[in-house]
């Protein structure tokens, strides 16, 4: 063979190498496109199965917030039915001290010594008050003010400088942290 036969071979095999070459570049450029363009079936597939996601993750949370709403539920209702009891509990030494004074009244005790324990009761109770942020409203020679004081009746004041001002407490009104509790029943004057 001749050199020019043997550079023609050479030169068709590398040019139906160059042409296997595209060839498979083309396809595979074709796979690539394909790969990235999905078809609309497998569209369809994915957004369903991204659907299915989303409502497992809503029932999921669904049933986390139903659980949160009856346990806050439980808790509020065992909080009403038991709120109280710190309060009753700290009360029962008020009772106790009260039954023992009752006993010594019953008892034909001394005079002095039934008021001294009255007394101490009394401080006790009010000291009890204090602790749970109830205060007395201080109403006789005050302004009246219908936010805290009620009007059982109104009276000739006895100088003008008493007009419109509580000239006598019937009944003690009392607030718990800056709230009436039960409002003080006055005499005004007119």
């Amino acid at each position: 063979m001749s050199k020019k036969n043997k550079k023609n071979q050479n030169d068709e095999a590398k040019a139906a190498q160059e042409e296997i070459l595209n060839e498979e570049n083309t396809e595979q450029q074709q796979k690539q496109v394909n790969e990235e363009e999905p078809t609309p079936e497998d569209k369809i597939a994915q957004l369903e199965e991204q659907l299915e996601h989303e409502k497992k993750e809503y029932l999921f949370l669904m049933a986390d917030f139903e659980n949160f709403r009856r346990r806050t539920a439980k808790e509020k209702a065992d909080l009403i039915k038991n709120g109280t009891e710190g309060a009753m509990r700290d009360l029962l030494p008020v009772v106790d001290d009260l039954e023992r004074a009752l006993d010594a009244i019953n008892k034909g005790g001394d005079l002095d010594s039934l008021k001294e324990g009255v007394d101490l009761i009394y401080n006790k109770f009010v000291k009890y008050l204090q602790s749970q942020h109830v205060t007395a409203i201080d109403s006789t020679g005050k302004d009246f003010d219908t936010d805290v004081h009620e009007a059982v009746t109104m009276f000739p004041a006895p100088d003008p400088t008493m007009k419109g001002k509580v000239i006598d407490t019937t009944i003690k009104g009392y607030m718990i942290n800056d709230k009436v509790l039960r409002h003080a029943k006055v005499v005004v004057g007119s």
